[in-house]
């Protein structure tokens, strides 16, 4: 009989439909698959330049104010070791309709290195995973750069901000102020984890308006930080020399890549 009948050894049997099922063929819409990571084909002038490490930090993008478009920039110029990343919020979020309230979820995520860099992401979703996984990669393309300095005299690497700095989102407005070596970060969790992943030691904090709303609170703080470099201190007041911009200088290679995407 044909429910007698057992499947060869090796064969899985299934509803997939021939399209990889639950399990491991990875067709088209299979969940597992092999673990292995897609290659990361660069849409954008930059992307090329770092995939072919043509650039090969953070900082040559942000000398020349270049925007981050792909997320695989940020992979690609952070060590995976370094990178960190933490779900700071996620709260449900509801719209009135004509058919009745519409659901859905609200997610914070913030990514850094512990080196000078932060980014904080913000994204809406109808699943509490999709929510999650846009503002990972929203964080990523916000990635800024901190200024970093000291309270007092030069001695050592810089630990602290090198000025006081506000940034205000909605009614939370957030101070940051600096502080001396081994005063530690003296500030409520939710700031005290981004100036953590920020790389800052030492620093005072001081916050005024509804800080309950911790959505306003994540983005003050950020906001705060990512002033650190609007103040032309006179340290910098010294002339530099002008490089050339990363796009211009390697024209040649981009050039060429676009006609062999074109034939």
């Amino acid at each position: 009989m044909a429910d007698a009948q057992r499947a060869p050894s090796g064969e899985q049997r299934g509803f997939g439909r021939g399209r990889g099922g639950r399990g491991g063929r990875g067709g088209r819409g299979g969940r597992g698959g092999s673990n292995e990571k897609e290659e990361w084909v660069p849409c954008t002038k930059l992307g090329r330049l770092v995939k072919e490490q043509k650039i090969t930090s953070l900082e040559e993008i942000f000398l020349f104010s270049m925007p981050i478009k792909e997320h695989q920039i940020v992979d690609q110029l952070i060590k995976e070791s370094d990178m960190r990343d933490e779900l700071m919020l996620i709260v449900p979020v509801q719209k009135a309709t004509s058919a009745g309230q519409r659901t859905r979820f609200k997610a914070f995520n913030i990514v850094g290195d512990g080196n000078g860099h932060i980014g904080v992401g913000a994204r809406v979703g109808k699943e509490v995973s999709l929510a999650i996984r846009a503002s990972m990669i929203a964080a990523k393309l916000n990635v800024v750069p901190i200024r970093r300095g000291y309270w007092g005299n030069k001695i050592g690497e810089p630990h602290t901000i090198p000025m006081k700095v506000t940034g205000k989102c909605g009614s939370v407005s957030v101070r940051l102020i600096p502080a001396p070596r081994g005063a530690g970060i003296v500030a409520a969790p939710v700031p005290k984890k981004i100036l953590e992943f920020a790389g800052v030691e030492d620093v005072y904090t001081s916050s005024c308006g509804n800080t309950r709303t911790r959505g306003n609170f994540i983005m003050a703080t950020f906001y705060a930080l990512r002033k650190t470099y609007g103040f032309l201190t006179p340290d910098l007041w010294a002339e530099t020399e002008v490089s050339r911009d990363p796009t211009d200088e390697h024209s040649d290679f981009l050039t060429m890549g676009s006609k062999m995407i074109a034939a």
